[in-house]
């Protein structure tokens, strides 16, 4: 699969948010995906990132908040078509990938990493608190479906009403973080010699962290045992307050990789008294590292700790129960069952399952998005790009390469996933009138033309291009030959059950077309101009989240003239038809696309590659069919799990070499 990932924050940022996309991101990809981040803030030349505009976060410029970029994710998708797109968070830059994703029709999932809404009344906005809930549930629900990293969260969000909530668990990396890395002369710096508890607060030194709580635990802990030393592991906003205040305790500042391990297993003691977390990978991390976790009882603690016998936790929200279980925690005498089951509980809680369930989900969302592929005539052995509709014929008519509006790109999509033996170009495939009037041909034009190539040349199908009145430039040459290439002004298709189809592009039966070309032209230019207006209406519907609509498709079915044209129009093609003793005829030119059986004659009209986005198909069995493009991809095939594919091996020493130390560092970190 191909999976773009757009989040505020990714490695090297130091938080639980940040680490885990890190690990969700390398295992894919060592399980063969392509996977591309989508960040705030600056990539430093890693490959597989691209950089969104952001602001640091006022008050916390370590933190920085990715700014609404629908536009340019549209112009990403739309060129480079992801098959899902994962958004981790619900700043303003998640919501323009969700609005961009739906509007292109993509699978989106949500990712449910932090409680915003709970940090409210951290921050004294206890009264936007129900706003915020609002607000994610509203963004969440425009998703296909949202991920949460613990079942008390999918509960509460699912009694919140946010739709189709699903549990992704988190890992630990039990080779990193081991008591064997354990050092004692870190401790020796910490002034925590043999014997002496040491207690450890890790994470962000922030409002949200409850560390007011810690701070009194500590107290109470210090009457038990007086010699009870204390380091806090991280930074944050209220670092340089506390430090202050604290003297007593040590911060020691950010830490990654081997010295984060070392840090975690040269104490004793993990004191966490988060109630805003949706997970707490700290918690798993401490467990692995053979420490006494005092924790809530809720996200990972509630998932992975039994009370007193791989760790220590209280109810949720009862503050005195938390501090009998902190005060417990420093008898360190009684606990060293605790602490080696500690280790044992986690041991197999890897991230390789982790991974494996994140793919599953990404696999169930663009399985929903697009439904397998099992209608008849479709054929292929299901991978990676997905099987061929295998048909006898292809019509496609308008493609108007070199306008503005050609969905070129779309069209190639389509080409690449139909096998058939004939490819008819019904007109106006090259439009000559809109170059002629300044406007560029692109790379994504050239490759429609090495596309059709590469079908006659490597897969020897034969291709019949007909003029049409956009590219009549042809008509002096007409006919003429390219080796499996042939231009003709019209052509019988004979079906492979004996049926007679005249194929032209149909100008020649559009008075205007044919009598009047100074007004034809004319009626080009005002119809580009309703386009370029519809460009930028719809770049609007996209910023709201609105579906794609057609303003001239709109007008020509409603408008009373324009309807009547039409009608006039497909009676004249139908009667030529019966004219050369012909059972259906196909047609392009008015991009309107239509199958429909009139009297003894078959009118096929297969659209255009402007707006509806059409093309008519004939089966091995000589059944004809109208493919809408929008459909086709509904029905391309979903690729399953490889059934034996290396599992992701965790990354030794992860951000190691982005380590921030601020203390000399013992020959042991080393």
């Amino acid at each position: 699969m191909r999976i773009d990932i757009v989040t505020d924050t990714f490695s090297p940022d130091i938080n639980g948010v940040a680490m885990t996309l890190g690990r969700l991101t390398d295992g894919m990809r060592q399980l063969g995906h392509i996977v591309h981040v989508i960040r705030a803030g600056p990539t430093d030349g890693q490959p597989g990132q691209s950089e969104a505009m952001s602001l640091p976060l006022p008050g916390y410029s370590g933190i920085r908040v990715g700014l609404p970029s629908p536009f340019k994710l549209r112009r990403r998708w739309s060129k480079r078509r992801p098959d899902v797109v994962y958004v981790a968070t619900e700043s303003p830059l998640g919501r323009s990938a969700i609005t961009a994703a739906v509007s292109l029709g993509l699978p989106v999932i949500a990712g449910f990493h932090t409680n915003f809404d709970e940090y409210m009344a951290k921050y004294r906005l206890r009264g936007l608190q129900s706003a915020a809930v609002k607000w994610l549930r509203h963004l969440h629900n425009r998703a296909d479906l949202t991920l949460a990293p613990s079942a008390e969260v999918v509960k509460r969000l699912t009694e919140d009403g946010f739709n189709d909530v699903r549990l992704l668990d988190r890992g630990v990396d039990t080779e990193l973080f081991h008591p064997a890395k354990r050092c004692e002369l870190l401790r020796a710096e910490w002034g925590a010699w043999y014997g002496v508890p040491v207690v450890a607060i890790i994470g962000r030194v922030a409002a949200e962290k409850n560390l007011d709580l810690a701070i009194e635990a500590l107290r109470r802990m210090r009457k038990a045992v007086p010699d009870v030393k204390c380091v806090v592991i991280g930074d944050g906003p209220l670092r340089e307050r506390m430090q202050s205040a604290h003297p007593d305790i040590r911060f020691t500042g950010v830490h990654q990789g081997e010295a984060l391990a070392a840090h975690y297993a040269s104490a004793d003691i993990l004191l966490f008294p988060s109630e805003t977390e949706t997970f707490g990978n700290v918690v798993l991390e401490g467990l692995a590292s053979g420490l006494i976790t005092v924790s809530y009882d809720y996200a990972a603690a509630a998932a992975h700790v039994r009370h007193r016998e791989n760790g220590l936790k209280a109810p949720k929200g009862d503050a005195e129960a938390w501090l009998a279980e902190a005060v417990r925690a420093v008898d360190l005498d009684t606990h060293g069952k605790l602490r080696e089951e500690a280790r044992r509980s986690v041991e197999n809680q890897s991230w390789n399952g982790v991974v494996r369930s994140f793919e599953s989900h990404l696999e169930t969302a663009v399985a929903a998005k697009r439904g397998h592929m099992t209608a008849s005539g479709f054929t292929g052995k299901c991978n990676r790009k997905g099987g061929k509709l295998r048909v006898r014929t292809v019509f496609i008519s308008d493609v108007h390469l070199g306008s503005p509006d050609s969905k070129a790109r779309e069209v190639v999509d389509f080409l690449k996933h139909v096998k058939c033996e004939k490819l008819v170009l019904n007109g106006d495939i090259v439009d000559a009138w809109s170059l002629r009037r300044g406007a560029k041909w692109s790379s994504i034009h050239t490759r429609f033309v090495r596309t059709v190539l590469k079908m006659s040349q490597k897969d020897d199908v034969e291709v019949i291009y007909l003029r049409g009145n956009h590219d009549d430039v042809l008509d002096r040459f007409l006919p003429l030959s390219f080796g499996p290439i042939k231009f003709v002004s019209e052509h019988i298709h004979e079906s492979v059950t004996g049926k007679r189809y005249l194929v032209v592009h149909g100008d020649g039966f559009d008075s205007v077309s044919s009598h009047h070309r100074w007004l034809a032209v004319a009626g080009s230019i005002g119809y580009d101009l309703l386009l370029g207006f519809n460009r930028l209406y719809n770049r609007w519907r996209s910023w709201r989240g609105h579906a794609y609509f057609s303003l001239s498709q709109k007008i020509k079915a409603r408008v009373k003239s324009a309807v009547s044209h039409i009608d006039r129009y497909e009676t004249q093609l139908q009667q030529l038809a019966l004219h050369r003793r012909c059972e259906g005829i196909i047609c392009g030119h008015i991009h309107t696309p239509e199958d429909r059986q009139v009297g003894d004659v078959h009118y096929l009209n297969s659209g255009d590659w402007v707006e509806s986005l059409s093309a008519i198909v004939e089966h091995l069995d000589g059944r004809f069919e109208l493919l809408r493009y929008e459909d086709f991809l509904d029905r391309i095939v979903v690729p399953p799990e490889p059934e034996s594919a290396p599992d992701p091996q965790p990354a030794a020493n992860h951000g190691e070499k982005d380590g921030l130390l601020h203390l000399p560092v013992p020959q042991c970190l080393t």
